[in-house]
């Protein structure tokens, strides 16, 4: 056993489990050797193309190689994973000895197969500067080889592309620094060689300085030995110390090494054998390319080239073209020479030693049940989405402008160039701050006439602008028009323009003027939804630039950005959930929708502070077409007691304006004199002071008589100034009543248990709190918490009176009311005493979507911080969030998990989760212990608020249930 397999032998033992052959090594292969005849032998030389998308007529070409020439091994191209499994069963029931199955996996199996992951190409990877991912990544890609029954892996690519105009390698390199190449190389390698997979790589002696394709042409690299030594071998003399399995040797002319004409580097026994086999003491497989490419074929024939590739050193004779008449070239050359014969004999072993490492010693077989879900794991997808994630590049960033912050100071645009309308770029933007978005399809971008669209943003403060649909070719400008151009540098000059390019980095040579600019290396869904995420701060990094794209933007730059604590959107394996488990949720919401528990909803779970589910369901009411969408606004009732009034209490408790030990009547003096004059805040936060849960305040106004002809009337005019609901005005005064019935209420008799009133949920206790906080703020609540939470949090959504800022068929409607107001309530509060106070009140009148609600109540969840803004100490929120009464589940305010397993949570839950309901049809739970939060939104009570039927069916704790259960424990 050579030093290279023998390693490798090792490795395997100690990291991978599989079934160890009862022969060793020697006997397995002098056996199986000795059982050959010589002309058997040349055929395990011998790699040929196989498809899994191709007809009959080629699967039984490939039948006849196996059995007619005793064919090595395959290497598959285009097709699909279920085809190739069980063309590979099929060709591996065919053949004496088993076939060892390569593939070009550079980025993973989706480079040649459907229905599989494509992980980043090279270049993306050159821009990381954690290694380990790499290796994951090698590691990943083994598991996923060896499940579909491959055993090779051409790849990696250690070229060092050191030539933007490079026409075949670009992307798929590391990038154009020596040094960078052979780490990520050697950890790419370790992953796959470490885990099982023989490694490949390629292509020696290098191919990064070319300007032609080999598979149309054959390349020459022109640099003498000194700087190919320096340059182009350093990487592989790297992954050669650390025992690379194999090395695939391209079709480049090489001068400097062998002069002869038209001879590839593939052809040169000079730099086959001297250059990589004596000076460089490689003994490990040696595959040619393919040698279909016209690197080769051009100037040489099938057969005819795969002697000259054998006799110039190569062990595998990679795609021939004609194997049959290539077997009886060289086994001529053998007669005429026992050198060959010897050499064959030689390369065969050494073929035979490498299928022993790889444990094909029995016959192979691979299972077909759950290949696809195996494919396409959740590690898989979770990995995938980390590397691009963190290798986006900050190129530019003048004055540590990213992340935004601060973002209603600012208001914002975006332009996608090469996308439609509604793309997860701009949607995901949306996410973060309100706006404004414009589109430049495909077919449009070169005509486009950018001089109107100047004059529209040139009023935004902050512009982003994403180039897509870009491509590799250098001489037309990766399909980047002097217009674009030329409109982004007018813009820059006007306002704060972020560029975001998704594609190859050589391009941003366009954006040397811009002051803020990033790449995210490759176009997809993953990067695209990363885009925001990057400029708003929900992802650390601290890629660096993996080639020069401009004197002024070299290898190597990069701004590090941190992480501000915002949401994170990703799969739900980023974070340890299950998507499948996860996915019940669509069929909980569903049917409470077919049961008629409510017109529609919106569910959003997040988790470690990453949105991993943010669906709606439904329609705005059972008859409507109008589908609820992610920006639908919902009365969130009775959570308005700890998405506002809580807040404010919590900040003047904080700043030690409020004493949770104090009367409520030092504060309101008007209480003094009164049954309420003695009660604790502590005690009405904890809904026990004696409060009655609920006045029908609006009753009593029908009834009142005044000198007036009514109390309400339908204009705003005169006295008639607080609205109540559409077209619906209430006197002005009637507020101020409400306000003297609420202090002359009843208390409710003490338990005698106790000797206290015990707990009784009243949203009286919040009209007390919100004057509370209005009489120490010397302000509107309301005003209070737009200032000091909402805006901040860059809000849009959630707030009081809806109406003064969102549409009305954007905003659920509550009821039909048939018996105060007599109409649909849509926009102003369903809670009638809410509604008499105008629409602002301590227990109710906040709308949000589930969105907005979620940022606000993830703010708690990080301990008070959200955005790098510093809202709350943690240990208020711990306070708060506390039970501080034996027999009473709640906190200061917020509700919590019932002991005996009945309460408003899931089961699953722990005793430190906080949140509240709604009696609309709302909740928000977070935990901190599991760092979960769920957020559910509905408008059960539209038609009728008697519908009780998503508290009997469960449906809200049976949708937290499920988010717990997705947990992988």
């Amino acid at each position: 056993m050579n030093k290279i397999f023998l390693i490798l032998f090792i490795l395997s033992a100690q990291l991978v489990s599989f079934a160890q052959p009862k022969l060793s090594q020697k006997e397995w292969v002098d056996s199986v050797f000795e059982s050959m005849t010589f002309e058997q032998r040349l055929g395990q030389l011998f790699m040929v193309a196989a498809y899994s998308n191709k007809n009959e007529e080629h699967y039984k070409q490939i039948d006849s190689l196996i059995t007619n020439c005793n064919l090595g091994g395959l290497i598959f191209f285009q097709g699909g994973p279920l085809r190739q499994a069980r063309l590979t069963n099929r060709y591996q029931a065919l053949s004496k000895i088993p076939l060892w199955i390569g593939m070009d996996a550079e980025w993973g199996l989706g480079m040649r197969l459907d229905s599989t992951i494509n992980f980043p190409k090279q270049m993306t990877l050159g821009a990381l500067q954690d290694n380990t991912l790499v290796y994951d990544m090698g590691k990943e890609m083994a598991y996923q080889c060896r499940r579909l029954g491959v055993h090779v892996s051409f790849s990696p690519v250690i070229d060092v592309n050191s030539n933007p105009d490079n026409p075949v390698i670009g992307n798929r390199s590391f990038g154009e620094n020596k040094e960078n190449v052979a780490e990520k190389g050697s950890s790419y390698m370790l992953g796959l060689q470490q885990h099982n997979v023989l490694a490949s790589a390629k292509h020696f002696p290098g191919h990064g300085d070319t300007d032609s394709d080999s598979h149309l042409t054959m390349p020459v690299v022109k640099h003498d030995k000194k700087r190919i030594e320096s340059i182009e071998l350093f990487p592989f003399r790297r992954l050669i110390k650390d025992s690379v399995g194999s090395i695939m040797v391209s079709h480049v002319h090489v001068p400097a090494y062998d002069d002869s004409p038209n001879i590839p580097s593939t052809l040169s026994s000079e730099i086959v054998t001297g250059l990589l086999k004596e000076k460089m003491n490689f003994d490990g497989i040696i595959f040619t390319d393919a040698l279909n490419m016209k690197g080769v074929s051009k100037f040489y024939k099938p057969g005819e080239v795969d002697l000259m590739a054998f006799k110039a050193g190569n062990d595998v004779l990679l795609f021939s073209e004609n194997v049959p008449k290539a077997i009886a070239l060289i086994k001529d050359a053998a007669e005429d020479k026992k050198s060959v014969r010897k050499e064959v004999d030689k390369r065969v072993r050494k073929i035979l030693k490498a299928k022993y490492w790889l444990q094909l010693t029995e016959p192979q077989h691979v299972k077909l049940d759950s290949l696809h879900e195996d494919l396409n794991n959740a590690k898989a997808q979770s990995l995938r989405i980390k590397l691009y994630e963190e290798a986006f590049t900050v190129v530019k960033n003048k004055n540590n402008f990213l992340p935004i912050k601060r973002k209603d100071t600012l208001s914002f645009a975006s332009v996608a160039i090469g996308l439609e309308k509604d793309n997860i770029l701009q949607t995901t933007l949306n996410k973060y701050a309100d706006f404004k978005h414009f589109n430049i399809v495909k077919k449009d971008i070169a005509d486009f006439k950018y001089s109107s669209l100047l004059d529209s943003l040139s009023s935004f403060k902050t512009v982003v602008i994403s180039l897509h649909e870009l491509n590799n070719q250098r001489t037309k400008n990766y399909n980047i028009s002097a217009n674009a151009v030329d409109f982004i540098n007018k813009l820059s000059a006007k306002t704060k323009v972020i560029v975001a390019v998704l594609g190859n980095p050589y391009s941003l040579r366009n954006f040397d003027n811009t002051d803020y600019l990033i790449c995210g290396y490759e176009d997809n869904f993953t990067t695209r939804r990363t885009v925001p995420q990057v400029i708003f701060g929900a992802l650390t990094t601290n890629a660096k630039l993996p080639v020069s794209a401009s004197p002024i933007l070299p290898e190597g730059q990069g701004f590090s950005i941190m992480s501000s604590n915002v949401f994170r959107y990703s799969i739900p394996e980023s974070v340890g959930m299950n998507t499948t488990k996860l996915g019940r949720i669509d069929s909980i919401a569903l049917k409470a929708i077919r049961d008629k528990a409510t017109p529609g909803c919106q569910v959003l779970i997040a988790k470690n502070g990453t949105v991993v589910y943010n669906k709606s369901f439904g329609s705005m009411t059972y008859d409507s077409k109008d589908t609820i969408r992610d920006n639908s606004v919902y009365d969130i009732a009775s959570v308005t007691k700890v998405a506002a009034t809580t807040l404010a209490i919590m900040q003047l408790y904080e700043d030690g304006k409020l004493s949770l030990d104090s009367s409520i009547s030092y504060y309101l003096p008007e209480l003094k004199g009164t049954n309420k004059e003695h009660l604790l805040v502590q005690e009405v936060l904890c809904h026990q002071a004696g409060l009655q849960a609920y006045l029908d305040h609006w009753r009593r106004s029908l009834k009142l008589t005044l000198s007036k002809d009514n109390l309400y009337c339908n204009e705003n005019t005169c006295n008639f100034t607080v609205p109540v609901a559409n077209h619906l005005y209430a006197d002005a005064y009637l507020p101020d009543s409400v306000w003297k019935w609420t202090i002359k209420s009843d208390l409710l008799a003490k338990k005698e248990t106790h000797e206290c009133h015990g707990y009784v949920y009243s949203d009286l206790g919040f009209y007390i709190m919100r004057a509370i906080c209005e009489r120490i703020l010397q302000m509107p609540i309301e005003a209070y918490l737009d200032a000091h939470f909402y805006k901040p949090l860059g809000l849009r959504y959630l707030g009081f009176k809806p109406l003064d800022r969102i549409p009305l068929n954007q905003i659920a409607p509550t009821e039909i009311d048939n018996y105060f107001r007599f109409q649909e309530i849509r926009g102003t509060v369903h809670d009638q005493g809410a509604a008499m106070m105008g629409g602002v009140s301590g227990h109710a009148g906040l709308f949000s979507n589930a969105q907005d609600l979620a940022v606000l109540m993830q703010m708690l969840l990080n301990g008070g911080e959200y955005n790098g803004i510093h809202f709350f100490k943690k240990s208020t929120i711990d306070e708060f969030s506390r039970a501080h009464y034996y027999y009473n589940r709640r906190g200061l305010a917020w509700d919590k998990p019932a002991a005996e397993n009945e309460g408003p949570t899931s089961n699953l839950a722990s005793m430190k989760t906080f949140g509240h309901t709604g009696f609309t049809g709302t909740c928000v739970w977070m935990d901190p212990v599991n760092q979960l939060l769920y957020i559910f939104l509905s408008n059960r009570t539209y038609p009728n608020a008697e519908n009780k039927k998503l508290v009997s069916l469960g449906v809200r704790t049976r949708i937290h249930d499920a988010a717990y259960e997705a947990i992988v424990k």
